[in-house]
């Protein structure tokens, strides 16, 4: 008897999703010797009271499995960070749970609440492995286009977001502050966000992982959707190390919220990656306790080279939409004569040695963000001077 073997043995539904365009840029940025302003990784080290608390963890013995949920002192951790900075209040108990970096987290909400069917708001551009997630799940995505308003800062349309709730509506999937365009949600949009979802009873998963990275110019603070008027209850909240604490290699994230919801991400988490990080997790306690002026100081310094990177990118004739939070920056390749971001980002190293990402590839609608690209300022300041020199050529 004799198989045939399919060309593709991939299932379906994932069929869709190949290599990631990090994986594709980061490697042509190697191969290229170009700057590379695509992934958005920091290219210095996190608090040296962080790093030396993993490095004593290490030589004290803590390199086996850790508790399911995460350490003790972690999720103790966690539970205080949002009682001092959001005000909620959490069982380290019950409402914590300890992840493998956000992606992990978004991954386990979505196959632990989603029925195959089950439909998902989300905006777009979206980071993409939302889409993975939902599609793993079984599940439908309904996007909500984010589009640049006259003064630059991206915005929804209250119809399209009313219309995108419906009968099999399960979830809302929210990024604030916001990869790739780097908005900060304003609190009426979120309160029409928990409108909505108080309205259709559904779920809402917020991913925060920017949460420190609001800069002073933005339209509005952050302000978490599990904080609104009956949202606690039906919120599973998402953050990270690796954004607030530059240790994106680390992979150690969280998901809080009521106990119900905790449970079921932790019971999909265990068949996941079941735990990780056992040396890594008593550092990132270390590095949660850390004094508000930690965490003004990264707001600054971020904000500082995002305004470099804004003047070259600004100088080399790009139409620069200034990022109100996180790592990015979105810019108009049409005043450079651009018309498709893949095509001109995959020529962008030869031309002039820096790599950058097309944003179309976020999109359920392509065209809508055909012409935008998102270059990373989350690098040290000679590199984004050396990079912001070499597209000064373009023009």
């Amino acid at each position: 008897m004799t198989t045939s073997i399919p060309a593709d043995p991939l299932v379906a539904r994932m069929r869709p999703f190949g290599t990631t365009i990090f994986t594709e840029m980061s490697a042509l940025a190697a191969r290229t010797g170009s700057v590379n302003l695509g992934q958005g990784f920091p290219d210095t080290d996190g608090p040296p009271e962080m790093v030396d608390a993993a490095a004593e963890a290490l030589r004290s013995g803590a390199n086996q499995y850790p508790p399911l949920p995460g350490i003790p002192v972690l999720r103790q951790a966690i539970a205080a960070h949002e009682k001092r900075f959001w005000q909620l209040s959490r069982d380290p108990d019950t409402e914590v749970v300890v992840t493998a970096g956000a992606t992990e987290a978004i991954a386990a909400a979505i196959l632990a609440l989603c029925e195959a069917g089950d439909e998902v708001v989300c905006f777009e551009p979206y980071y993409d492995s939302y889409a993975a997630s939902v599609a793993l799940a079984g599940a439908v995505r309904r996007p909500v286009t984010l589009r640049p308003g006259p003064d630059g800062r991206y915005g929804f349309d209250e119809a399209e977001l009313r219309a995108a709730f419906r009968a099999r509506t399960r979830l809302v999937l929210l990024n604030t502050p916001h990869n790739p365009t780097g908005k900060v949600f304003t609190p009426a949009e979120l309160a029409l966000i928990a409108e909505l979802c108080r309205e259709h009873d559904v779920y809402a998963v917020t991913d925060e992982v920017y949460e420190h990275l609001v800069f002073t110019d933005a339209a509005a603070g952050h302000l978490p959707l599990a904080t609104l008027p009956g949202m606690r209850e039906r919120t599973l909240r998402i953050s990270s190390a690796g954004k607030s604490f530059s240790c994106t290699g680390w992979k150690v994230g969280w998901v809080t919220g009521p106990a119900a919801l905790v449970s079921a991400v932790q019971r999909v988490k265990q068949f996941l990656t079941f735990v990780n990080a056992g040396p890594l997790q008593p550092a990132v306690a270390v590095a949660l306790s850390l004094p508000d002026s930690y965490f003004t100081g990264l707001r600054d310094s971020m904000q500082a080279r995002r305004d470099r990177l804004v003047a070259g990118l600004t100088d080399a004739g790009f139409g620069v939409l200034p990022g109100e939070g996180t790592y990015f920056v979105t810019a108009d390749i049409r005043p450079l004569g651009g018309a498709d971001g893949t095509d001109f980002c995959r020529a962008l190293p030869e031309r002039c040695g820096v790599v950058a990402v097309p944003t179309q590839v976020f999109y359920d609608h392509p065209e809508r963000g055909r012409h935008l690209i998102r270059f990373a300022f989350c690098k040290r300041e000679d590199v984004i001077d050396e990079a912001a020199r070499r597209l000064r050529t373009l023009s």
